[in-house]
């Protein structure tokens, strides 16, 4: 009898699977290199273990990415559980989906502790105020780019703009939002479908006939160990009440949860609310960590660890600022990625059975439509903050910085390293030569 932790049988031949610990050597690589955001690992991914190392099929791997796009989280972290999963059971998941993350969250926070520490020196200041131009750009082009495949029809784009009206204009929360469209989807389903019900998958992708049965024992083992992994440390950190360790876990749980459409999508939500309503940080440091989870490995859902970090190395409840920061980034951390194993390695065989759901399918398409308005406010919302600094005054090299980041990367398609690169030496030059930084 297969163990439950244990992957499904392959019943057509497959390429020679690797050992355990070449697959571990594998995922820590990855996880070092894996810049490009989602769409760059996923990409990397494809090459390495369908076409290079042929340790998947090109039907599995197809499989495995749609499942884990329909799941709230990282979905190319999850794509690695998934299958590190499919190549060694529970654990190979739980070392593939931990690799991927692990080399960068701990450069992130090398980088984290530099930004708090020296962050107000003149060349430090420099290097960040440069960052926050490229980051305009790079949410702008990501509007663009999620819009022009998301916003399919004029049903939808009366969605985004609702999104979009209901968070910059009306305050309303992000959960709401996301609710909200979540319900458009499934009446505008059950009504319009012609509006509302995507097209269904190639047939091709779905054909995975040796995906495991539901075994609800295995899944409430699963579910269960996740669940006290997850919750124990965040029960733990309300011990200590002058510390902000709880309503950090608190709220990135909360976050991991509403994470449909990777991490632009939350990060209006994160930034609504670290910033204006907890005051943990300010814009233009919400800003910078972006900069900086750009320019890592790893998902661009890292930006978050900053968050923790700055915000606990801000209040450190009695702490050194650097034990508060690093433990204020392992909550985070911990609270951001738990929820994504627990989703793919236990939820997965459910799943599987709603993708063919025309209501599941219209909710998705109406959320990753809402998506788009809430990216956009999220640009908007940077641009604001980074453009306008004070009432009646205007940052123009910020204002032209941004603008032309913004037409190189959508209409020259510069890749986001050298255009990350060239912001920190403007800003140095603008510092330095300027004296505007």
């Amino acid at each position: 009898m297969r163990s439950p932790s244990q992957p499904p049988e392959a019943t057509a031949p497959e390429a020679e699977k690797p050992t355990f610990w070449e697959a571990t050597r594998y995922w820590f690589r990855l996880g070092c290199i894996s810049f490009g955001g989602p769409a760059g690992q996923i990409a990397i991914m494809h090459t390495d273990l369908v076409e290079r190392k042929r340790w998947i099929s090109e039907e599995r791997f197809l499989h495995a990415l749609n499942f884990c796009m329909l799941l709230p989280g990282p979905e190319a972290q999850q794509l690695a559980t998934y299958i590190g999963w499919r190549l060694h059971g529970t654990v190979g998941g739980v070392v593939a989906g931990t690799l991927f993350v692990l080399p960068a969250a701990i450069l992130l926070w090398a980088l984290s502790w530099l930004y708090a520490a020296a962050g107000s020196t003149p060349a430090i200041s420099a290097v960040f105020y440069g960052l926050q131009p490229a980051v305009i750009a790079i949410v702008a082009a990501a509007v663009l780019r999620i819009g022009r495949t998301a916003l399919r029809n004029r049903a939808m784009w009366v969605v985004a703009g609702g999104a979009f009206a209901a968070l910059f204009v009306f305050k309303i929360s992000f959960i709401a939002v996301i609710a909200g469209a979540a319900l458009i989807g499934v009446a505008g389903g059950r009504w319009m479908p012609r509006l509302f019900v995507p097209k269904r998958p190639d047939p091709a992708d779905n054909s995975l006939s040796d995906c495991e049965p539901v075994n609800h024992g295995r899944t409430l083992r699963i579910a269960a160990a996740c669940l006290v992994l997850w919750w124990v440390p965040v029960g733990v950190a309300f011990l200590w009440p002058e510390a902000i360790f709880a309503s950090l876990g608190v709220f990135f749980s909360k976050a991991a949860l509403v994470t449909f459409g990777g991490a632009y999508a939350v990060l209006p939500f994160v930034a609504q609310q670290a910033v204006e309503h907890y005051h943990w940080l300010s814009a233009s440091q919400m800003a910078t960590g972006l900069g900086l989870a750009e320019t890592t490995p790893g998902p661009l859902i890292l930006v978050l660890e900053f968050v923790g970090f700055l915000a606990a190395w801000q209040h450190p409840g009695g702490l050194s600022p650097l034990a508060a920061g690093t433990l204020g980034a392992a909550v985070t951390l911990w609270a951001t990625f738990v929820p994504s194993f627990l989703f793919v390695l236990a939820g997965a065989p459910y799943m599987e059975r709603l993708r063919g759901s025309r209501a599941l399918g219209a909710a998705l398409a109406t959320i990753t439509a809402a998506v788009a308005g809430i990216i956009l406010n999220l640009a908007v919302w940077f641009a604001v903050h980074v453009i306008f600094p004070a009432p009646h005054r205007i940052d123009y090299f910020a204002l032209v910085l941004a603008t032309v980041f913004f037409a190189g990367i959508w209409k020259g398609r510069w890749p986001v390293i050298p255009v990350v690169a060239a912001s920190i030496v403007l800003g140095l030059a603008a510092r330095f030569l300027l004296g505007i930084a």
